[in-house]
Protein backbone atom coordinates (compact mmCIF):
# COMPACT_ATOMS: atom_id res chain seq x y z
CA UNK A 1 0.00 0.00 0.00
CA UNK A 2 1.33 3.44 -0.96
CA UNK A 3 1.21 5.58 2.15
CA UNK A 4 1.79 9.21 3.00
CA UNK A 5 4.19 10.44 5.67
CA UNK A 6 3.12 11.23 9.22
CA UNK A 7 4.51 14.69 9.84
CA UNK A 8 4.11 14.66 13.65
CA UNK A 9 7.43 13.26 14.98
CA UNK A 10 5.96 12.21 18.35
CA UNK A 11 3.17 10.27 16.68
CA UNK A 12 5.64 8.74 14.24
CA UNK A 13 7.87 7.58 17.11
CA UNK A 14 4.88 6.24 19.04
CA UNK A 15 3.80 4.10 16.13
CA UNK A 16 7.34 2.86 15.64
CA UNK A 17 7.27 1.48 19.18
CA UNK A 18 3.72 0.10 19.01
CA UNK A 19 2.80 -3.55 18.58
CA UNK A 20 2.44 -5.01 15.10
CA UNK A 21 -1.35 -5.18 15.52
CA UNK A 22 -1.54 -1.48 16.34
CA UNK A 23 0.76 -0.65 13.45
CA UNK A 24 -1.42 -2.66 11.08
CA UNK A 25 -4.53 -0.76 12.20
CA UNK A 26 -2.74 2.57 11.98
CA UNK A 27 -1.57 1.84 8.45
CA UNK A 28 -5.18 2.09 7.24
CA UNK A 29 -6.28 4.94 9.49
CA UNK A 30 -6.70 7.80 7.02
CA UNK A 31 -7.09 10.29 9.84
CA UNK A 32 -3.44 9.72 10.82
CA UNK A 33 -2.00 10.15 7.37
CA UNK A 34 -4.16 12.76 5.68
CA UNK A 35 -3.45 16.45 5.60
CA UNK A 36 -6.28 18.47 7.19
CA UNK A 37 -7.69 19.66 3.87
CA UNK A 38 -7.89 16.07 2.59
CA UNK A 39 -10.41 15.22 5.32
CA UNK A 40 -14.17 15.59 5.01
CA UNK A 41 -15.39 19.08 5.93
CA UNK A 42 -17.72 19.53 8.87
CA UNK A 43 -21.31 20.67 8.54
CA UNK A 44 -23.98 20.03 5.94
CA UNK A 45 -23.13 20.02 2.26
CA UNK A 46 -24.40 18.41 -0.91
CA UNK A 47 -21.22 18.84 -2.94
CA UNK A 48 -17.64 18.71 -1.73
CA UNK A 49 -15.52 20.19 -4.49
CA UNK A 50 -11.78 19.55 -4.22
CA UNK A 51 -9.85 21.74 -6.65
CA UNK A 52 -6.18 20.80 -6.45
CA UNK A 53 -3.01 20.59 -8.49
CA UNK A 54 -1.42 17.52 -10.04
CA UNK A 55 -0.04 15.11 -7.45
CA UNK A 56 -1.98 16.71 -4.56
CA UNK A 57 -3.63 13.43 -3.55
CA UNK A 58 -7.14 14.10 -4.88
CA UNK A 59 -7.90 10.54 -5.87
CA UNK A 60 -6.76 9.20 -2.49
CA UNK A 61 -8.95 11.74 -0.68
CA UNK A 62 -11.95 10.74 -2.79
CA UNK A 63 -11.45 7.01 -2.32
CA UNK A 64 -11.02 7.44 1.43
CA UNK A 65 -14.19 9.56 1.59
CA UNK A 66 -16.23 6.81 -0.08
CA UNK A 67 -14.62 4.20 2.15
CA UNK A 68 -15.46 6.18 5.32
CA UNK A 69 -19.10 6.68 4.31
CA UNK A 70 -19.52 2.98 3.58
CA UNK A 71 -17.70 1.69 6.65
CA UNK A 72 -19.71 4.01 8.92
CA UNK A 73 -23.01 2.91 7.40
CA UNK A 74 -23.82 6.39 6.04
CA UNK A 75 -23.91 5.07 2.48
CA UNK A 76 -24.79 1.71 0.98
CA UNK A 77 -24.98 2.31 -2.78
CA UNK A 78 -22.16 4.44 -4.07
CA UNK A 79 -21.23 5.35 -7.64
CA UNK A 80 -17.76 6.44 -8.81
CA UNK A 81 -17.25 8.05 -12.21
CA UNK A 82 -13.84 8.61 -13.84
CA UNK A 83 -12.95 10.07 -17.26
CA UNK A 84 -12.45 6.65 -18.92
CA UNK A 85 -13.00 2.96 -18.23
CA UNK A 86 -9.23 2.57 -17.90
CA UNK A 87 -9.20 5.26 -15.20
CA UNK A 88 -11.94 3.39 -13.31
CA UNK A 89 -9.83 0.26 -13.28
CA UNK A 90 -6.24 1.51 -13.17
CA UNK A 91 -6.71 4.53 -10.90
CA UNK A 92 -9.84 4.24 -8.76
CA UNK A 93 -9.81 0.48 -8.25
CA UNK A 94 -6.38 -1.09 -8.69
CA UNK A 95 -4.09 1.94 -8.49
CA UNK A 96 -1.84 2.85 -5.53
CA UNK A 97 -4.55 5.21 -4.26
CA UNK A 98 -7.43 2.98 -5.35
CA UNK A 99 -10.01 1.11 -3.31
CA UNK A 100 -8.22 -2.25 -3.26
CA UNK A 101 -5.04 -0.66 -1.89
CA UNK A 102 -6.62 1.73 0.60
CA UNK A 103 -9.13 -0.63 2.22
CA UNK A 104 -7.71 -2.88 5.00
CA UNK A 105 -7.49 -6.63 4.43
CA UNK A 106 -10.12 -7.27 7.12
CA UNK A 107 -12.66 -5.01 5.39
CA UNK A 108 -11.60 -5.05 1.76
CA UNK A 109 -14.33 -5.10 -0.90
CA UNK A 110 -14.70 -7.87 -3.44
CA UNK A 111 -14.08 -6.60 -6.94
CA UNK A 112 -16.12 -7.96 -9.86
CA UNK A 113 -14.54 -6.49 -13.01
CA UNK A 114 -17.29 -7.72 -15.33
CA UNK A 115 -19.89 -5.83 -13.28
CA UNK A 116 -17.56 -2.90 -12.52
CA UNK A 117 -18.61 -3.30 -8.92
CA UNK A 118 -16.99 -3.38 -5.48
CA UNK A 119 -18.89 -5.06 -2.65
CA UNK A 120 -17.95 -4.60 1.01
CA UNK A 121 -18.49 -7.21 3.75
CA UNK A 122 -21.44 -5.16 5.09
CA UNK A 123 -23.20 -5.46 1.72
CA UNK A 124 -22.55 -1.89 0.56
CA UNK A 125 -21.48 -1.45 -3.05
CA UNK A 126 -19.67 1.02 -5.25
CA UNK A 127 -20.24 0.73 -8.99
CA UNK A 128 -17.78 2.36 -11.40
CA UNK A 129 -18.71 4.16 -14.60
CA UNK A 130 -16.80 5.81 -17.41
CA UNK A 131 -17.72 9.42 -18.14
CA UNK A 132 -17.55 8.46 -21.82
CA UNK A 133 -20.71 6.36 -21.44
CA UNK A 134 -23.31 8.69 -19.96
CA UNK A 135 -26.26 6.48 -20.92
CA UNK A 136 -25.07 3.71 -18.62
CA UNK A 137 -26.13 5.90 -15.69
CA UNK A 138 -29.76 5.95 -16.80
CA UNK A 139 -31.90 4.15 -14.25
CA UNK A 140 -29.09 4.02 -11.66
CA UNK A 141 -29.90 4.92 -8.04
CA UNK A 142 -27.25 5.84 -5.48
CA UNK A 143 -26.76 7.71 -2.20
CA UNK A 144 -23.12 8.68 -2.77
CA UNK A 145 -21.20 9.90 -5.82
CA UNK A 146 -17.47 10.29 -6.42
CA UNK A 147 -16.72 12.33 -9.56
CA UNK A 148 -13.00 11.95 -10.25
CA UNK A 149 -11.28 14.54 -12.52
CA UNK A 150 -14.61 16.09 -13.49
CA UNK A 151 -12.99 18.78 -15.65
CA UNK A 152 -11.52 16.04 -17.87
CA UNK A 153 -14.86 14.33 -18.60
CA UNK A 154 -15.43 14.19 -22.36
CA UNK A 155 -19.23 14.35 -22.05
CA UNK A 156 -20.70 17.07 -19.79
CA UNK A 157 -24.07 15.31 -19.92
CA UNK A 158 -22.60 12.51 -17.79
CA UNK A 159 -22.75 14.90 -14.83
CA UNK A 160 -26.48 15.44 -15.46
CA UNK A 161 -27.10 11.69 -15.57
CA UNK A 162 -25.13 11.26 -12.33
CA UNK A 163 -27.23 13.94 -10.64
CA UNK A 164 -30.43 12.11 -11.63
CA UNK A 165 -28.96 8.96 -10.09
CA UNK A 166 -28.03 10.64 -6.78
CA UNK A 167 -31.46 10.30 -5.17
CA UNK A 168 -31.36 7.62 -2.47
CA UNK A 169 -31.43 8.11 1.30
CA UNK A 170 -31.90 11.17 3.47
CA UNK A 171 -28.66 12.91 2.58
CA UNK A 172 -27.30 11.99 -0.88
CA UNK A 173 -23.96 13.71 -1.47
CA UNK A 174 -21.24 14.05 -4.07
CA UNK A 175 -17.51 14.62 -3.89
CA UNK A 176 -15.80 16.13 -6.93
CA UNK A 177 -12.02 15.86 -7.21
CA UNK A 178 -10.38 17.63 -10.12
CA UNK A 179 -7.60 19.79 -11.44
CA UNK A 180 -9.73 22.74 -12.55
CA UNK A 181 -10.45 24.08 -15.96
CA UNK A 182 -12.60 27.14 -16.53
CA UNK A 183 -15.64 25.16 -17.66
CA UNK A 184 -19.23 26.23 -17.06
CA UNK A 185 -19.84 23.25 -14.75
CA UNK A 186 -16.85 24.03 -12.52
CA UNK A 187 -17.97 27.66 -12.26
CA UNK A 188 -21.52 26.62 -11.37
CA UNK A 189 -20.28 24.31 -8.62
CA UNK A 190 -18.05 27.05 -7.21
CA UNK A 191 -21.12 29.27 -6.86
CA UNK A 192 -23.53 26.60 -5.59
CA UNK A 193 -24.96 27.40 -2.18
CA UNK A 194 -24.73 23.77 -1.03
CA UNK A 195 -21.11 23.27 -2.09
CA UNK A 196 -18.04 23.25 0.15
CA UNK A 197 -14.82 24.03 -1.72
CA UNK A 198 -11.34 22.78 -0.79
CA UNK A 199 -8.30 24.07 -2.66
CA UNK A 200 -4.77 22.74 -2.68
CA UNK A 201 -1.52 22.87 -4.64
CA UNK A 202 0.89 20.22 -5.85
CA UNK A 203 3.51 21.41 -3.36
CA UNK A 204 1.37 20.47 -0.35
CA UNK A 205 2.15 16.83 -1.10
CA UNK A 206 5.83 17.31 -1.95
CA UNK A 207 7.04 14.91 0.76
CA UNK A 208 5.31 12.07 -1.10
CA UNK A 209 6.30 13.04 -4.65
CA UNK A 210 9.42 12.05 -6.53
CA UNK A 211 12.05 14.83 -6.49
CA UNK A 212 12.44 14.47 -10.26
CA UNK A 213 8.72 15.15 -10.72
CA UNK A 214 8.87 18.31 -8.64
CA UNK A 215 12.00 19.54 -10.38
CA UNK A 216 10.40 19.09 -13.77
CA UNK A 217 7.16 20.73 -12.67
CA UNK A 218 9.09 23.77 -11.46
CA UNK A 219 11.23 23.93 -14.60
CA UNK A 220 8.35 23.70 -17.04
CA UNK A 221 5.41 25.34 -15.35
CA UNK A 222 6.35 27.51 -12.35
CA UNK A 223 5.44 31.11 -13.11
CA UNK A 224 3.41 30.21 -16.20
CA UNK A 225 -0.29 30.51 -16.85
CA UNK A 226 -0.63 26.73 -17.22
CA UNK A 227 1.23 26.29 -13.93
CA UNK A 228 -1.36 28.41 -12.15
CA UNK A 229 -3.95 25.88 -13.26
CA UNK A 230 -2.06 22.60 -13.03
CA UNK A 231 0.02 23.32 -9.89
CA UNK A 232 -2.01 25.85 -7.91
CA UNK A 233 -5.47 24.80 -9.14
CA UNK A 234 -6.56 28.27 -10.14
CA UNK A 235 -9.67 28.61 -12.28
CA UNK A 236 -8.22 30.84 -14.96
CA UNK A 237 -10.06 33.83 -16.33
CA UNK A 238 -9.97 35.06 -19.92
CA UNK A 239 -6.62 36.29 -21.19
CA UNK A 240 -6.55 40.09 -21.47
CA UNK A 241 -7.20 40.99 -25.08
CA UNK A 242 -8.02 37.41 -26.12
CA UNK A 243 -9.64 37.11 -29.54
CA UNK A 244 -11.93 34.37 -28.24
CA UNK A 245 -13.45 34.66 -24.77
CA UNK A 246 -14.61 31.72 -22.67
CA UNK A 247 -18.21 32.71 -23.37
CA UNK A 248 -17.59 32.66 -27.13
CA UNK A 249 -15.93 29.24 -26.97
CA UNK A 250 -18.77 27.78 -24.93
CA UNK A 251 -21.29 29.18 -27.40
CA UNK A 252 -19.38 27.51 -30.24
CA UNK A 253 -19.59 24.05 -28.64
CA UNK A 254 -22.05 21.59 -30.22
CA UNK A 255 -22.96 17.98 -29.49
CA UNK A 256 -22.18 16.49 -32.89
CA UNK A 257 -21.59 17.13 -36.57
CA UNK A 258 -24.87 16.51 -38.39
CA UNK A 259 -23.42 16.02 -41.89
CA UNK A 260 -19.61 15.64 -41.77
CA UNK A 261 -17.84 16.20 -45.06
CA UNK A 262 -14.12 16.36 -45.85
CA UNK A 263 -12.07 15.38 -42.81
CA UNK A 264 -8.41 16.14 -42.05
CA UNK A 265 -6.04 15.05 -39.26
CA UNK A 266 -3.73 17.92 -38.27
CA UNK A 267 -0.33 17.10 -36.75
CA UNK A 268 2.06 19.39 -34.90
CA UNK A 269 5.11 17.13 -34.26
CA UNK A 270 7.01 17.41 -30.98
CA UNK A 271 10.59 18.61 -31.28
CA UNK A 272 11.79 16.77 -28.17
CA UNK A 273 11.53 13.21 -26.89
CA UNK A 274 11.76 11.39 -23.60
CA UNK A 275 9.75 11.36 -20.38
CA UNK A 276 9.28 15.13 -20.27
CA UNK A 277 8.98 15.75 -24.00
CA UNK A 278 6.58 18.23 -25.52
CA UNK A 279 3.28 16.87 -26.75
CA UNK A 280 2.59 16.10 -30.37
CA UNK A 281 -0.61 17.84 -31.38
CA UNK A 282 -3.07 15.53 -33.18
CA UNK A 283 -6.48 17.07 -33.89
CA UNK A 284 -9.27 15.98 -36.25
CA UNK A 285 -11.27 18.66 -38.09
CA UNK A 286 -13.95 18.56 -40.75
CA UNK A 287 -16.30 20.72 -42.79
CA UNK A 288 -20.01 19.94 -42.82
CA UNK A 289 -22.30 20.06 -45.83
CA UNK A 290 -22.87 23.81 -45.37
CA UNK A 291 -19.16 24.63 -45.11
CA UNK A 292 -18.97 25.17 -41.34
CA UNK A 293 -15.80 24.06 -39.54
CA UNK A 294 -15.69 21.56 -36.67
CA UNK A 295 -12.96 20.39 -34.29
CA UNK A 296 -13.99 16.75 -33.79
CA UNK A 297 -11.33 15.16 -31.58
CA UNK A 298 -8.04 15.92 -29.86
CA UNK A 299 -5.72 12.92 -29.63
CA UNK A 300 -2.56 14.84 -28.78
CA UNK A 301 0.00 12.77 -26.90
CA UNK A 302 3.39 12.76 -25.23
CA UNK A 303 5.00 9.88 -27.12
CA UNK A 304 8.14 9.24 -29.10
CA UNK A 305 8.10 9.35 -32.92
CA UNK A 306 6.94 5.74 -33.34
CA UNK A 307 4.19 6.24 -30.78
CA UNK A 308 2.73 9.45 -32.15
CA UNK A 309 2.99 8.23 -35.73
CA UNK A 310 0.99 5.11 -34.86
CA UNK A 311 -1.64 7.28 -33.18
CA UNK A 312 -1.87 9.57 -36.21
CA UNK A 313 -2.52 6.64 -38.52
CA UNK A 314 -5.02 5.05 -36.13
CA UNK A 315 -6.93 8.34 -35.85
CA UNK A 316 -6.85 8.73 -39.65
CA UNK A 317 -8.66 5.42 -40.02
CA UNK A 318 -10.95 5.89 -37.02
CA UNK A 319 -12.45 9.06 -38.51
CA UNK A 320 -12.19 7.86 -42.12
CA UNK A 321 -10.20 10.99 -42.85
CA UNK A 322 -9.21 12.21 -46.29
CA UNK A 323 -5.77 13.62 -45.47
CA UNK A 324 -3.06 14.01 -42.83
CA UNK A 325 -1.58 17.52 -42.63
CA UNK A 326 1.71 17.86 -40.72
CA UNK A 327 4.13 20.70 -40.10
CA UNK A 328 7.56 19.99 -41.60
CA UNK A 329 9.58 22.85 -40.08
CA UNK A 330 10.82 20.57 -37.31
CA UNK A 331 12.24 17.47 -38.96
CA UNK A 332 11.49 18.14 -42.61
CA UNK A 333 10.72 15.00 -44.60
CA UNK A 334 11.49 12.90 -41.53
CA UNK A 335 7.93 13.70 -40.42
CA UNK A 336 6.57 12.03 -43.54
CA UNK A 337 9.00 9.12 -43.17
CA UNK A 338 7.96 8.56 -39.55
CA UNK A 339 4.27 8.34 -40.45
CA UNK A 340 4.95 6.13 -43.47
CA UNK A 341 6.93 3.73 -41.29
CA UNK A 342 3.54 2.84 -39.81
CA UNK A 343 1.58 2.79 -43.08
CA UNK A 344 3.13 3.50 -46.45
CA UNK A 345 0.19 4.74 -48.50
CA UNK A 346 -1.66 7.23 -46.29
CA UNK A 347 -2.08 10.64 -47.98
CA UNK A 348 0.13 13.26 -46.30
CA UNK A 349 0.39 17.00 -46.86
CA UNK A 350 3.47 18.72 -45.46
CA UNK A 351 3.14 22.40 -44.61
CA UNK A 352 5.72 25.03 -43.73
CA UNK A 353 5.23 27.62 -41.02
CA UNK A 354 6.25 30.95 -42.53
CA UNK A 355 4.25 33.16 -40.15
CA UNK A 356 3.83 33.40 -36.38
CA UNK A 357 1.37 31.14 -34.62
CA UNK A 358 -1.11 33.91 -33.92
CA UNK A 359 -1.02 35.12 -37.53
CA UNK A 360 -1.72 31.60 -38.82
CA UNK A 361 -4.54 31.20 -36.32
CA UNK A 362 -6.33 34.51 -36.96
CA UNK A 363 -8.45 33.39 -39.97
CA UNK A 364 -9.62 30.32 -38.05
CA UNK A 365 -10.35 32.33 -34.89
CA UNK A 366 -12.39 34.71 -37.03
CA UNK A 367 -14.60 31.81 -38.06
CA UNK A 368 -15.40 31.23 -34.38
CA UNK A 369 -16.25 34.92 -33.98
CA UNK A 370 -18.61 34.66 -36.95
CA UNK A 371 -20.30 31.52 -35.62
CA UNK A 372 -18.95 29.39 -38.49
CA UNK A 373 -16.57 27.23 -36.41
CA UNK A 374 -17.43 24.82 -33.61
CA UNK A 375 -15.93 22.34 -31.16
CA UNK A 376 -17.37 19.06 -29.95
CA UNK A 377 -17.52 18.17 -26.21
CA UNK A 378 -14.34 17.00 -24.51
CA UNK A 379 -11.91 19.39 -26.19
CA UNK A 380 -11.13 21.55 -23.16
CA UNK A 381 -7.37 21.63 -23.79
CA UNK A 382 -7.89 22.81 -27.36
CA UNK A 383 -10.45 25.41 -26.25
CA UNK A 384 -8.16 26.67 -23.50
CA UNK A 385 -5.31 27.11 -25.98
CA UNK A 386 -7.54 28.84 -28.55
CA UNK A 387 -8.59 31.25 -25.81
CA UNK A 388 -5.01 32.42 -25.31
CA UNK A 389 -4.46 33.97 -28.72
CA UNK A 390 -4.43 37.74 -28.84
CA UNK A 391 -3.80 40.04 -31.85
CA UNK A 392 -0.21 40.39 -30.56
CA UNK A 393 0.61 36.73 -29.99
CA UNK A 394 0.01 33.63 -27.86
CA UNK A 395 -0.16 34.20 -24.10
CA UNK A 396 1.55 31.24 -22.48
CA UNK A 397 4.91 29.58 -21.95
CA UNK A 398 3.64 26.16 -22.99
CA UNK A 399 3.40 25.06 -26.61
CA UNK A 400 -0.12 25.34 -28.11
CA UNK A 401 0.27 21.90 -29.65
CA UNK A 402 -3.44 21.10 -29.94
CA UNK A 403 -4.26 24.56 -31.30
CA UNK A 404 -1.43 24.38 -33.85
CA UNK A 405 -2.57 20.97 -35.07
CA UNK A 406 -6.15 22.23 -35.38
CA UNK A 407 -5.06 25.34 -37.27
CA UNK A 408 -3.12 23.22 -39.77
CA UNK A 409 -6.15 20.98 -40.36
CA UNK A 410 -8.59 23.89 -40.48
CA UNK A 411 -6.42 25.85 -42.91
CA UNK A 412 -6.24 22.87 -45.22
CA UNK A 413 -10.03 22.59 -45.14
CA UNK A 414 -10.85 26.25 -45.63
CA UNK A 415 -8.22 27.59 -48.03
CA UNK A 416 -6.44 26.65 -51.22
CA UNK A 417 -2.87 27.13 -50.04
CA UNK A 418 -1.03 24.83 -52.48
CA UNK A 419 0.30 22.38 -49.91
CA UNK A 420 2.90 19.78 -50.88
CA UNK A 421 1.03 16.48 -50.98
CA UNK A 422 2.61 13.02 -50.97
CA UNK A 423 0.37 10.14 -52.09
Amino acid sequence: MTQSRIENPRLREGLHQASSAVQARALYDWGLWARPNQLEPSGDYRYWLVLAGRGYGKTRAGVEWVRAQIESGKASRAVAVAPTAADCRDTLTEGPSGFLQCCPPWNRPTYEPSKRRLTWPNGATCTLYSAEESDRLRGVNCDLLLADELAAWSKPETWDMAMFALRLGDNPRAMITTTPRPTRLIRELLEHRDAVVTRGSTYENKSNLAPQFLEEIVRRYEGTRLGRQEIYAEVLEDVDGAILTREMLEAARVEKVLEPGRTVVGVDPAVTSGEYADRTGIVVACLDASGELYAMADRSCQLGPAGWARRVVDVFHEFEADLIVAEKNQGGLMVEHTIRSVETDVPISLVTATKGKHVRAEPILSMFEQGRAHTLPGLETLEEQLGRFTPEGYEGDDSPDSADAFVWAATELTTDKGAQIFL
